[in-house]
């Protein structure tokens, strides 16, 4: 493997074990703080700070500060703020002060959130660079992303940390030693011209102008869409699950007692299912990938809805399966569509943008939303069962959602796929 692809390996891995080390868990932990009915909020900050900061970062990135330092300097912060929130829990002796843990957790998501833009940037920028085709050389790379999530994960639920504020201490810990590393990534050119820009060319704002076209609006649309369903596995699926344990006939069970390694099971899936992105996407086109991804969601949701940690874990395991279509044929081959789709004096934007529509205005509205369907059909039941019985009809709502936008993207999105053009690099 040349040095360049083991350098963003490193990166890729480094990049969302930091998000792997409380993603999960984290909805578990603030439930036995006593905030069960604040996890919503916790998780649509990662959507309200994504409205505007991967825009700002993505024109910085564009105009201002190399790319591969700015990835640097956001993830030194993020750590900071991280490891603020993980001390006020550990100092509060079990009375912490929710406004407070809230406020400095949203710092350092505010700062995470773009660099999943950003990586994407250096890592196109550094192929490119390379003459590497980016559709095919990216994937294989974006995979080890994965297994740093993966890894994040059990290490969270090995060592204890999957209730407690420990999470955020191990997220901190990486993030310094990715900020660190990304400094000596490969230099990403920042545009430098002197031409007399107008007011929206100065800002950086080009990349909202991708809505004129039919094609990219209706793209963008629909990523919103599809983008209320990515944060609610993960708010809720750990609480979910782990519930299970005050029913004494799956108290014992593996599933009930560790959530996250269960779930673990669907980043496994999504390292198989990002080597099948170049296939699919040559193949197929956007419009066929991002389809199945959606009917991959009902499938997840639903299938959560009518298993359980027994007789129906199969069920659960098969949920964990079909995520890694879900998420990967959705979230990576989007992001490969815009880098193909627009130019590279806005490329960084375009990516910011695309994070804007999924993980900001979707992602919020989403878990937002989904927090409202848990409190009305989860937390107002009295017993274990009936929460158990509220959590199966959640699910299930969520599916109806799913299912309804797929097949609207079915008949609404028009796009001619190109084979031929599928990878080639716009200047």
């Amino acid at each position: 493997m040349n040095s360049i692809k083991s350098r963003l390996i490193v990166m890729n891995f480094l990049q969302f074990a930091v998000w792997g080390s409380y993603l999960t868990s984290m909805g578990t932990m603030l439930a036995g703080l006593g905030f069960a009915k604040n996890i919503g909020i916790f998780y649509a900050m990662q959507g309200i700070v994504s409205l505007f900061m991967p825009a700002i970062i993505g024109i910085i990135a564009d105009r201002k500060i190399q790319a591969q330092r700015l990835l640097g300097i956001c993830h030194l912060l993020a750590a900071i703020f991280m490891a603020g929130a993980a001390y006020t829990i550990q100092s509060a002796a079990g009375a912490t002060n929710l406004r407070l843990l809230l406020t400095l957790y949203t710092l350092s998501v505010a700062f995470y959130m773009p660099t999943l833009a950003l990586s994407n940037s250096v890592a196109y920028t550094a192929l490119e660079k390379s003459g590497l085709d980016t559709v095919t050389a990216f994937p294989p790379i974006r995979v080890w992303g994965t297994v740093g999530f993966i890894c994040a994960m059990l290490l969270c639920d090995f060592a204890g940390f999957q209730a407690t504020y420990e999470q955020f201490y191990q997220s901190a810990i990486i993030g310094i030693l990715l900020a660190g590393y990304a400094f000596t990534l490969p230099t990403c050119p920042v545009n430098t011209s002197t031409q007399k820009k107008s007011f929206v060319e100065a800002l950086g704002l080009r990349a909202f102008a991708l809505f004129k076209e039919k094609k990219m609006a209706m793209f963008f649309i629909f990523s919103m869409l599809l983008g209320v369903s990515l944060q609610i596995t993960n708010g809720f699926a750990n609480t979910f699950i782990t519930s299970y344990e005050a029913i004494p006939e799956y108290a014992d069970t593996f599933a009930a007692q560790h959530a996250n390694a269960l779930i673990s099971l669907s980043q496994v899936s999504e390292t198989l299912c990002i080597l099948l992105i170049p296939f699919f996407l040559k193949r197929y086109g956007i419009k066929t990938v991002m389809l199945i991804a959606m009917f991959a969601w009902v499938l997840r949701f639903g299938l959560f809805g009518l298993g359980n940690p027994g007789g129906g874990v199969w069920m659960f395991i098969l949920s964990m399966v079909v995520y890694g279509v879900a998420f990967d044929f959705f979230n990576i081959s989007g992001s490969l569509f815009v880098n193909n789709e627009t130019d590279a004096s806005i490329r960084s934007s375009a990516q910011g943008l695309f994070m804007i529509m999924t993980n900001g205005i979707g992602a919020t509205i989403g878990t937002l939303g989904a927090q409202a369907v848990v409190d009305h059909f989860v937390l107002s039941q009295q017993t274990p069962v009936a929460q158990i019985e509220g959590w199966s009809t959640t699910w299930l709502i969520f599916a109806g959602y799913a299912l309804v936008v797929a097949l609207a993207f079915w008949v609404l999105f028009r796009y001619k796929h190109e084979p031929d053009k599928l990878g080639e690099v716009k200047h």
